[in-house]
């Protein structure tokens, strides 16, 4: 279908956002869904394009941690090596349907979440959150960072599949984010109320799982010792709603925003698939005891998917109760963030309302001409990585999506246009 107008066509794209039906179908090892995965050694990483020599300490220990994971090496030295030589190959995770947080660094064994888009009957994965600390994602590969991984795959990620099995029709995912958002969540730094949604809704299914008696019980455990669990499952949720939007290749909408520790990449519906970058920005917020502002990585990963869908930074009133972890102050602070970030976006969400913003919907639709006319750049909550490679996580805070990008894709559109 051809669009009279810009203003047409993003209506359209926000209409399949707001319209879409995201459900949580099942837990899989990456390479059943991802064919790359079975050529060689692939690794997915966070972000555009990049590759290994560019990339930061966060991203880099990631790499060395799968290579370790998947058994290709027995040392950190020799993955390093193989890694510095040339054999693997690196794929951004949005080229295959998927999104990965902070390095985003996904290997083939690693299990994923399935989401399904059923209004549009397209898929999207992520990888399973590890908890906090020492993970992989922020760049650590120890011993007790591979052995979580391992278990992962062999207990946590085959539970959740049975258990996911028995369900009738999947988990809902727009009912379990209304009601999250209603009770303090934003879906980036704060996924509290979520993930105990979450763990409420599958307790009854994993307990019905053909395993070990020990075993389900340290899934559960798990569960409810990691607040941060839902993140993974909001970012594939959003992954596969915006690629079901961005089917409609019109408008000015942004379908995607993500950082590989050296750039900030945005898409936007109009072109495609193509990506529009500048320098990524360092997060500034508040840091772990031991650790200050120099010891911050520049920011990384896809989990600025969510800010796309509207969540996150983009729905800080929200969750006041988060401002103070990313150093962004008060309710005053929060309130005002929102506003700001819906003077660059085109509606708002009525399946998402949010109590403390008068049960306004939450921010629908970022139009790149509306940050690049106002000069705003989306707010983006994140957790803040050492530098080096191995450390991990050191704190949390919010940086802003680089105002260049916006740019670039406008020019870019407004060419295939012929407007210029």
């Amino acid at each position: 279908m051809k669009y009279n107008t810009i203003d047409e066509a993003n209506k359209a794209v926000i209409d399949k956002i707001s319209g879409s039906a995201p459900f949580l179908v099942d837990v899989v090892p990456a390479k059943d869904k991802i064919k790359e995965l079975n050529d060689g050694k692939v690794l997915l990483h966070a972000g555009p394009p990049i590759k290994w020599e560019e990339m930061t300490g966060p991203m880099q220990g990631s790499c060395i941690g799968a290579a370790l994971f998947e058994g290709w090496v027995e040392t950190e030295e020799e993955a390093v090596k193989m890694l510095e030589n040339g054999e693997v190959t690196f794929i951004p995770c949005h080229h295959v349907n998927a999104v990965g947080p902070m390095g985003g660094i996904t290997s083939a064994n690693m299990p994923v979440f399935v989401v399904e888009n059923r209004s549009e009957g397209n898929e999207a994965y992520c990888i399973m959150n590890e908890g906090i600390g020492k993970v992989l994602r922020f760049g650590a590969y120890s011993e007790e960072v591979i052995n979580r991984l391992k278990w992962q795959k062999n207990i946590l990620g085959p539970a959740l599949s049975k258990a996911l099995k028995l369900t009738e029709d999947g988990l809902n995912l727009n009912v379990m984010i209304a009601k999250a958002i209603t009770m303090g969540d934003e879906f980036h730094q704060r996924n509290i109320a979520a993930s105990l949604i979450f763990l409420k809704e599958i307790s009854p299914y994993i307990v019905q799982v053909d395993m070990k008696e020990n075993n389900l019980k340290d899934v559960i455990q798990f569960l409810a010792d990691t607040d941060q669990f839902f993140l993974n499952i909001a970012m594939a949720a959003g992954k596969a709603v915006l690629d079901g939007a961005r089917k409609i290749e019109e408008g000015t909408v942004v379908t995607a925003m993500c950082r590989n520790g050296k750039d900030f990449g945005i898409r936007i519906s109009g072109m495609g698939d193509e990506w529009f970058t500048a320098p990524v920005n360092t997060p500034q917020g508040l840091f772990f005891t031991g650790y200050s502002q120099d010891d911050a990585n520049p920011d990384i990963g896809d989990s600025a998917i969510t800010e796309t869908f509207g969540l996150g930074g983009m729905a800080m009133i929200a969750a006041p109760g988060v401002t103070r972890f990313v150093g962004a102050g008060g309710f005053n602070d929060a309130l005002s963030t929102s506003n700001e970030m819906m003077e660059i976006c085109i509606d708002q969400n009525s399946n998402f309302t949010i109590p403390t913003w008068d049960f306004q919907g939450a921010c629908l639709g970022i139009d790149a001409r509306k940050v690049v006319e106002t000069g705003i750049e989306p707010v983006i909550n994140t957790g803040i990585a050492h530098k080096h490679a191995g450390v991990g996580q050191v704190g949390a805070g919010t940086v802003r999506a680089p105002k260049e990008c916006f740019e670039k894709a406008l020019e870019a559109y407004a060419t295939k246009l012929g407007l210029i």
